[in-house]
């Protein structure tokens, strides 16, 4: 690996010239006339009512691949583009792009999908029994099976097209209302101005008092946009309601079901063992209290740090002990990472006018990856960077798969990149060098439990009662505030003395319109993870090549085939969460021994 690793990403490499690039401008117009000629195929098709007939698609499914490819090497690099500078104004309109081409492309698939609702059982059995075709048999099936549950092939179309200035439109608002967000911070005897981004860093420090006088104006700021969000946000939730009013859905989590391939009683499955292993944590959450010499924790305290971790670490020791905890589980993750940094496809860099977050965007036709963060020198920044890494591993490992085959969803993405970030934090409590140092690194770890068990928790609690208040009409800012803060005492089991009512109009995952309830995933990626990892730690080296067939696989079964396949466990019943959470029970109990000397 380098020893003067970037900061900064290589955006430069994909298409040159940022949002003004020719080459990128060029490239959307030859996709453009590639996704009409699709389209006109399409149309011109007949329905195939013999096995022969079936072959003319042959070419129609390999132009479709390539659009789909190319179609997500564009939008990943206009995501990067507003990410890295919320303030650019070419790459908003170079959104806009891309969602008129999403709408054109989706219409498209649209129709397709038509031909393959429509055509007789006999030959359909036939046809996606085809040597061709029988590696992608599942996502044919799975479309087939979604098309006979939608408005015909010209409804969904329209609905398309009017999503890109209505439903897309209200999410791409969302960004210029973030972009906005400047939030006043004393540095230095001098007042700067903090984005989004860097404020919500802030609220992580170390310092009680400066996390509580951050938070306060962090509320504030969004109480100050909370009319902006809320019109937002109701909008969004219309949108969908009515859309599924017309294709006849009775539940908003049909969606997002059918989307991370799962049931409802996995879903089900899942949050009530973790309702019934809540107690564990709220223990933990009045020790911290303790620890930190108050009654209860507030919202801000949640995630603050205890005990005296080795101070700030840099970008270079964060990618070093990344690449060499990855190649104790696999080398060939290490190699990914190692050629990640090595390529400048991250973006690390702590500066203004970058969006608050992090993500990893795969660039599908380049074969290669980006990640977005801030990194902050932190033990939490390091666990984020080795998350994000997880993310692209998981794409590198599907990039010679078919590209139907290559769609996998959030809730198994989550898997990924959970694992590498359980690698690392579990190696970095196991190499401290001494007491103080394992609990403070302890702690962040078990901070991550509290946040798929807790905070998500809150954000699906919130997200499903927003949706049947949302029914009955518009819900005001005060209304969303009071459903936010009710859902977190619900989740937290009451045990904080604050909490953070404008957290629906600060977090971005409820405004993202690809992916409705944005949040029971990443939840059930994490305790997913935990279970392969703790597979992984009874079988040794030996499991890093199952590792690769599991990931290989999430873009072809449901989760629940997914795991009966390869862990030979059910997810419709408890056991397997059970086992799951157990992981994180256990470092609870010994986050509670470490520190019953304390207090």
């Amino acid at each position: 690996m380098k020893n003067n690793l970037q900061l900064t990403w290589d955006l430069e490499s994909i298409f040159p010239g940022g949002s003004s690039s020719e080459a990128f401008k060029t490239y959307l117009q030859d996709l453009e006339q590639d996704i009409t000629k699709l389209q006109q195929s399409i149309q011109e098709s007949k329905l195939p009512t013999t096995l022969e007939e079936t072959r003319s698609f042959d070419g129609i499914i390999v132009l479709l691949e390539s659009c789909i490819s190319r179609l997500s090497e564009a939008s990943a690099f206009v995501s990067c583009l507003q990410a890295q500078d919320v303030k650019d104004k070419k790459a908003v309109q170079c959104s806009g792009q891309i969602s008129t081409l999403v709408a054109l492309l989706k219409g498209t698939i649209t129709e397709f999908d038509h031909i393959l609702r429509s055509t007789e059982d006999a030959v359909w059995t036939q046809w996606v029994d085809r040597e061709e075709l029988r590696p992608i048999a599942f996502v044919l099936n799975e479309s087939r099976e979604q098309a006979r549950e939608k408005l015909s092939p010209e409804l969904e179309s329209l609905a398309l097209d009017l999503a890109v200035d209505g439903y897309h439109g209200w999410s791409d608002f969302y960004d210029t209302i973030v972009s906005r967000v400047e939030i006043p911070f004393e540095e230095d005897g001098n007042t700067v101005l903090l984005s989004a981004g860097q404020a919500a860093n802030k609220m992580h420090s170390p310092d009680r008092e400066l996390r509580e006088s951050m938070f306060k104006k962090w509320e504030e700021a969004w109480n100050d946009v909370e009319d902006y969000c809320s019109d937002t946000l109701n909008h969004l939730g219309g949108f969908r309601l009515k859309l599924y009013e017309r294709r006849q859905w009775d539940s908003v989590l049909k969606e997002p079901l059918e989307i991370n391939r799962m049931s409802q009683e996995t879903l089900d499955a899942m949050w009530n063992v973790i309702k019934d292993n809540k107690p564990a944590f709220v223990k933990y959450l009045e020790r911290k209290a303790q620890l930190l010499g108050v009654d209860k924790l507030s919202w801000v305290d949640v995630e603050a740090p205890i005990g005296k971790s080795t101070g700030k670490i840099s970008y270079q020791e964060a990618a070093e002990t990344i690449v060499e905890q990855f190649r104790k589980f696999s080398p060939r993750m290490a190699n990914f990472a190692e050629r990640a940094f090595d390529e400048s496809w991250i973006e690390a860099e702590d500066r203004p006018g970058k969006r608050p977050g992090g993500f990893c965007t795969s660039l599908p036709v380049s074969k290669s990856t980006r990640i977005f963060m801030t990194f902050g020198g932190t033990a939490s920044n390091v666990s984020t960077l080795a998350h994000e890494l997880g993310h692209g591993y998981h794409q590198h490992v599907m990039d010679d798969l078919p590209v139907l085959n290559q769609n996998y969803a959030m809730n198994v993405a989550e898997t990924a990149s959970t694992l590498a970030e359980m690698i690392v934090s579990d190696a970095l409590v196991q190499s401290a060098e001494d007491e103080q140092e394992k609990l403070a690194l302890l702690e962040d770890k078990i901070q991550r439990s509290v946040a798929f068990y807790m905070n998500i928790h809150a954000r699906f609690l919130f997200e499903t009662r927003f949706y049947d208040r949302r029914k009955q009409g518009l819900v005001s800012a005060q209304e969303l505030n009071e459903l936010m803060e009710e859902a977190q005492k619900e989740a937290f089991c009451g045990v904080l003395s604050s909490y953070h009512p404008h957290f629906w109009a600060s977090k971005m995952h409820f405004y993202i319109t690809g992916v409705p309830f944005y949040n029971f995933p990443y939840t059930f990626g994490y305790l997913f993870s935990a279970g392969i990892y703790g597979r992984a730690m009874q079988e040794g080296a030996a499991f890093a090549d199952k590792y690769d067939a599991l990931l290989q696989d999430t873009g072809s079964m449901t989760v629940e085939e997914l795991a009966q396949k390869h862990l030979g466990a059910d997810l419709t019943v408890r056991d397997f969460w059970q086992s799951a959470v157990d992981l994180s029970v256990a470092d609870v109990e010994q986050f509670l021994s470490m520190t019953e000397h304390l207090v």
